[in-house]
């Protein structure tokens, strides 16, 4: 059993006597560690989704002004968009503790037990991925949020009897970034729900600038500014953008400053181009263009051209290509647009 930590409004690091002992996804430390480092502590210092924000803002001040606990609240939107930042920082806000669940995880309703048993009075439960909960994990949940209570079966056949057990009252998070595949009655438990979109360029730059002083670099004006445009939309993406321009700064200036002929030369090894694309962004346009003559398209037969499952084209790079206007979906399949065509320096062939 790995022991997951839980926080109080403030500190920085778990308290001894409220660590759980539930299970959790096993993750890379130093990533972790990393990444909370770069993650804001408070509402005030997230950066964009500004109506967003000033709406949680609202519904925390007032949580706190009845002393009541907080309503369910389901964050939905692509990844890397500020989700988990966000379910971190809520509790931080209101002083509760949280536990940090992800739906893949949760095989049977005995691994979401430990989470509803340990959740104390008006604390956070955040479950990623929720749409990924199994069937029946998503059923033991309902009792759990709608009626604070779970009913526990014990023994089989005609010795088997439920125990009815009372929970404190406590608030899930549920983050995804597929909210049509939710369930309805799922869907419905949820008082508040809240939509988080891709980041304007201005607040990119200063989220590059800000995490720049975090990682205890500099970078240029320029540079940030480059960082941030080929960050497609995405903070997560302009954080590890930034992260890998910095081990070129720390080899190359003297005094580890990001310049912006090192960000120059990090994104041209890097493979990210000036609209943003990676090298497989710019494979799967040239993989419709080569093998389908730029579509129409499935997209299981472009995931098999590629080898790569269509998941991870449908999730990861199709959304910025739709979004940038280089692919279009159709009722017959994919098909590259003329914008493709001239971003990848080719001719639109004819007829």
């Amino acid at each position: 059993m790995a022991r997951e930590a839980v926080f109080h409004d403030g500190d920085d690091e778990p308290d001894e006597d409220l660590v759980s002992d539930v299970p959790s996804v096993p993750v890379d430390l130093e990533d972790r560690q990393l990444d909370e480092t770069l993650r804001p502590k408070r509402l005030e210092d997230v950066l964009g989704q500004r109506k967003v924000v000033e709406r949680i803002k609202i519904i925390l001040d007032a949580t706190r002004k009845r002393g009541d606990t907080l309503g369910h609240l389901l964050l939905d939107g692509p990844p890397g968009i500020g989700k988990t930042t966000l379910a971190t920082v809520i509790p931080r806000e209101l002083g509760v503790d949280v536990q940090m669940a992800a739906g893949p995880a949760l095989d049977a309703p005995k691994d979401l037990l430990p989470y509803l048993t340990n959740a104390g009075h008006n604390s956070v439960l955040f479950i990623d991925e929720i749409h990924r909960l199994r069937p029946a994990v998503e059923e033991f949940l309902y009792p759990a949020m709608e009626d604070f209570r779970i009913d526990i079966a014990l023994g089989d056949g005609l010795n088997a009897r439920t125990i009815n057990m009372q929970l404190k009252p406590f608030t899930v998070i549920g983050a995804t970034t597929r909210a049509g595949m939710l369930t309805a009655p799922m869907r419905d438990r949820f008082v508040y729900r809240e939509h988080l979109d891709f980041y304007e360029l201005e607040d990119l730059i200063e989220i590059v600038r800000r995490n720049a002083r975090k990682l205890r670099t500099s970078i240029t004006d320029e540079a940030a500014h480059e960082v941030a445009r080929r960050s497609q939309g995405t903070p997560r993406k302009a954080n590890n953008i930034l992260m890998r321009t910095r081990d070129f700064a720390t080899l190359r200036d003297p005094n580890g400053e990001i310049t912006t002929k090192i960000a120059d030369d990090a994104l041209q090894l890097l493979e990210i181009d000036v609209l943003g694309l990676e090298r497989q962004d710019r494979r799967y346009l040239e993989t419709v263009m080569d093998v389908f003559a730029g579509g129409p398209a499935g997209l299981q037969a472009i995931a098999h051209s590629m080898s790569i499952p269509p998941d991870t084209l449908e999730d990861d790079i199709e959304p910025f290509l739709l979004r940038s206007g280089l692919i279009q979906r159709t009722p017959r399949g994919r098909v590259v647009t003329s914008a493709a065509y001239a971003h990848v320096g080719r001719s639109r062939p004819h007829g």
